[in-house]
């Protein structure tokens, strides 16, 4: 396990939509963000949600949405404005000792962490095993354990009862489970379960549903903790319209809706995988990928984004994720089409 200092290591705020931002031109592979999204279904039940904005927000049929969704308690439920601020109200109201972030993954655990002045420690997955989880890499006496399923950026779906060895008395244990929604059938969830001690599971609606701007998610979890992260919570913190959005997003039909992308999302993945398999500079593809997102190991990576870009696409840096370096890029999955026409350019790209 490696312990970093707070100088140590790679940008921890940089995000896939720094890619992006200031170059609408580009064909967006660099953000996870599910592309045609929202729907106008949803955009019309958030329309319709503006009626309201004089009154306060009122969280209570939402959260009562998010609870029946997954066949929990209301007193399990809290409403975020986004995952991101689900990590920071963990780091600020919990008292962790001895913090651990298991890597690669989402880097915002990690540095909502260090802000609030943990110290970090690492345990990084490693390439040869496929970035997959070894529990026995995880200290014994760490208090807060942070895991990502599937993980971004590797797209490794790591199995529910692996990552439940994890638990023990005394322990946190958070699973990020942004993209678990776009996993059919979400095997290997643990979001709803109780029977697992001291789990927190963060899920967001932001790329399934395409509702970054919105910023909504939810934390479940023991009824004490969801009151502590409530507390430190502000008055108010999720918007009217992005509580219409999360109502919406547990009914049956959205839920079918969702099922249905995923498996759309399951076959464009394979359809990118087998084409970046063609190419003889690819070193690796990290797989099975299970996420909506693949991650790629090619030989001056970092050049090859760039003649990428000044070709029309935008791929994600992986030298930002703890535990890789400048040879890996993630890609997100497209439909078929944007798939082949990325595939075309990233052969000119690798013939300089």
């Amino acid at each position: 396990m490696h312990t970093p200092t707070d100088a140590d290591g790679p940008d921890l705020r940089h995000h896939g939509d720094a890619e992006v931002r200031g170059a609408s031109a580009l064909t967006d592979l660099a953000v996870n963000v599910r592309a045609g999204t929202p729907p106008d279904w949803l955009k019309a039940r958030i329309a319709a949600s503006l009626d309201s904005l004089a009154a306060y927000p009122d969280g209570r049929a939402a959260r009562a949405a998010v609870a029946e969704r997954h066949g929990l308690p209301v007193e399990r439920v809290l409403l975020t404005a986004g995952a991101a601020e689900a990590f920071v109200l963990l780091a600020r109201a919990l008292k962790p000792r001895h913090p651990v972030v298991v890597h690669p993954q989402f880097t915002e655990p990690e540095a909502a962490l260090r802000d609030a002045g943990h110290s970090v420690g690492r345990v990084l997955l490693r390439e040869e095993d496929g970035f997959r989880l070894d529990p026995a890499a995880v200290p014994a006496d760490a208090d807060l354990v942070v895991i990502g399923n599937p993980t971004n950026p590797t797209s490794v779906l790591h199995p529910a009862a692996l990552i439940a060895e994890l638990a023990r008395p005394g322990r946190m244990l958070v699973v990020d489970e942004a993209f678990m929604d776009a996993v059919p059938g979400e095997r290997e969830a643990l979001a709803g379960r109780t029977d697992v001690p001291g789990l927190v599971v963060l899920r967001s609606l932001t790329k399934t549903w395409g509702l970054a701007g919105l910023r909504i998610g939810y934390v479940l979890a023991d009824p004490q903790t969801i009151s502590t992260l409530e507390h430190a919570q502000p008055l108010w913190p999720v918007s009217s319209p992005a509580l219409a959005a999360a109502e919406a997003c547990c009914e049956t039909a959205a839920l079918a809706e969702a099922e249905r992308a995923a498996r759309r999302i399951a076959a464009d993945r394979a359809h990118l995988v087998a084409g970046l398999c063609e190419f003889d500079e690819v070193r690796q593809v990290v797989g099975p990928a299970e996420g909506p997102f693949v991650l790629v190991r090619l030989p001056g990576a970092d050049r090859i984004r760039d003649r990428l870009r000044d070709l029309g696409f935008a791929a994600r840096r992986g030298d930002t994720f703890p535990g890789l370096g400048p040879d890996w890029f993630r890609l997100a999955v497209r439909d078929r089409a944007t798939t082949d026409a990325f595939l075309l350019a990233l052969g000119k790209a690798v013939q300089g």
